[in-house]
C-alpha cells in the first residue's frame, strides 16, 4: 500500500512537471511568439528548476525525514499553478512594457526576455515538484541495501509520469480543455497531492514504529 501510494506520489508530480513545460510553451507564446528562443527558454527554465529541487530536495529529507514537510510547499505550488491566469499578466507585462513601443529589441532580449516569462511562471512549481523523488528515495529507503532498488522505482515513476503528461498534453490536454482550464486542473492535482503527503507521513509513522518494536523484541 505504502510504495503503491510513494509511486503514485512521484509519478503524479512528473506528470504535472511535463504538462506544465508543455502548455507553458503555449502559455508563454501570446506574448513572446513561437519561436525557437521560447521553446528553449521553457526547457532551460524546467530544467534549472529540476536541478535544483534535486539537489535541496535530498538535503531536506536528510533534515526534515517526514513527508509532512512537503504538504506546505506543496500547497504553495499548487495555489500558484491554479491562479497562474491570474498572476502572470502582470509579471509578463512587467517584462513585455520595460521596452517602449517601436523600440527595435535587440537580439539579445528576444532570447531572454521569454526565459524570464518562464522563469518567474513556472520555476517555482517546477521547482517544487522536483523535491518529491529524492525527498521520496530518503523517506523510503529504510534500509540501506534497498537504496538502489527504491532510487531506481521512484525516478522510473516519476519518468513515466513526465511521458504520460507529454501525451496526455499533445493529444488530449490542448483538444478538449483551455489552457486556463489545463492550469487550474494542474493546480488541484498538486493540492491533492500535499494531502497525499499528510496521509502518507501518517502511514509512514505507524509502519516505523512497528519496525522499531519488531527490533526491540529481537534484542
Amino acid at each position: 500500500m505504502l510504495r503503491t501510494a510513494t509511486i503514485m506520489f512521484v509519478f503524479f508530480g512528473g506528470f504535472v512537471i511535463m504538462v506544465l513545460e508543455m502548455i507553458g510553451v503555449l502559455y508563454l507564446a501570446k506574448d513572446f511568439g513561437s519561436s525557437f528562443y521560447v521553446w528553449t527558454s521553457q526547457i532551460g527554465v524546467i530544467l534549472t528548476a529540476l536541478s535544483l529541487g534535486y539537489a535541496i530536495g535530498g538535503s531536506l529529507a536528510d533534515k526534515f525525514q517526514r513527508t509532512a514537510f512537503l504538504a506546505a510547499p506543496l500547497a504553495v505550488a499548487g495555489f500558484f499553478i491554479f491562479f497562474i491566469p491570474q498572476i502572470s499578466p502582470p509579471l509578463i507585462n512587467a517584462i513585455v512594457n520595460r521596452h517602449p513601443p517601436g523600440e527595435n529589441i535587440s537580439m539579445l532580449w528576444m532570447k531572454l526576455d521569454p526565459a524570464f516569462g518562464s522563469a518567474v511562471i513556472f520555476f517555482l512549481p517546477c521547482f517544487v515538484l522536483a523535491i518529491l523523488s529524492p525527498y521520496m528515495i530518503r523517506i523510503t529507503a529504510r534500509r540501506l541495501e534497498k537504496v538502489g532498488a527504491v532510487s531506481g522505482l521512484i525516478y522510473a515513476a516519476s519518468t513515466a509520469g513526465s511521458i504520460g503528461g507529454v501525451f496526455i498534453s499533445g493529444y488530449i490536454f490542448i483538444d478538449y480543455l483551455t489552457v486556463t482550464e489545463i492550469f487550474r486542473a494542474m493546480g488541484v492535482l498538486v493540492l491533492i497531492l500535499a494531502g497525499l503527503s499528510l496521509a502518507m507521513d501518517f502511514w509512514l509513522g505507524g509502519n516505523c514504529k512497528a519496525v522499531e518494536a519488531e527490533s526491540k523484541r529481537q534484542n
